[in-house]
C-alpha cells in the first residue's frame, strides 16, 4: 500500500566510536544506494548520552528520503546497514556504538509491528533528534502527538548538550 509513489522517510543517524565523521558519511553512502536519494540533512550535532553513561559523545544527524521502499524493506536497508558499518547489537539498549540508524518517520504512517515502531517512541523526549529534525522539518506534524518538531522541542525536557558542529 506504500509503492504507489515516493515515500518521504525521516531516519536518525548516530555514533560515538572510533571515526564519528567517517561512520555518518558512509551511512549516508550506503543508505542512498540502498534507499534512494537522501533530498536533505541536517548538520551533525555532537550530543551527550542519552539513557547511558559513557565518556564518549555522539554525533547526531537527521536525513530526509524519499524511498519507492515499503516500511519492512526500508528497515531491512537500514539494518543492514548498521551490520555492513560494523554495528554489533548487544542485549542492553543503550551502549556505545560505531553506528546507529533510526527510521523516526515514514510518510504519516503510524506503524507498530514486532520490529518496527513508527513514529518513533522516543522522539519527544530526545534533543538530539529533534535539534536536528527542527534544523530540516520544524512544521512536520507528528502523526500521534498532533505537535510539529519545533512545538516537540519546546516541550522537551531533555537538558543533555546537544552543539552544532562547524
Amino acid at each position: 500500500r506504500f509503492k504507489e509513489s515516493m515515500n518521504k522517510v525521516f531516519l536518525g543517524l548516530g555514533g560515538n566510536l572510533n571515526n564519528r565523521v567517517g561512520n555518518l558519511m558512509k551511512a549516508r553512502e550506503l543508505l542512498q544506494s540502498k534507499c534512494g536519494p537522501i533530498v536533505c540533512a541536517s548538520s551533525l550535532y555532537e550530543t551527550e548520552a542519552w539513557g547511558m553513561s559513557s565518556e564518549h559523545r555522539f554525533l547526531n544527524q537527521v536525513v530526509e528520503i524519499h524511498t519507492a521502499l515499503g516500511p519492512e524493506e526500508l528497515l531491512a536497508a537500514v539494518l543492514s546497514t548498521e551490520s555492513e558499518l560494523g554495528r554489533l547489537r548487544y542485549s542492553e539498549q543503550y551502549t556505545d556504538r560505531l553506528i546507529d540508524i533510526d527510521v523516526l518517520f515514514f510518510n504519516e504512517a503510524v506503524i507498530h509491528t514486532n520490529t518496527l515502531k513508527v513514529p518513533h517512541p522516543q522522539i519527544a523526549f530526545r534533543k538530539f533528534v529533534l535539534v536536528p529534525l527542527c534544523e530540516i522539518a520544524p512544521e512536520l506534524m507528528h502523526p500521534v502527538l498532533k505537535k510539529t518538531m519545533g512545538q516537540l522541542l519546546k516541550d522537551c525536557s531533555d537538558e543533555l548538550s546537544v552543539k552544532r558542529l562547524n
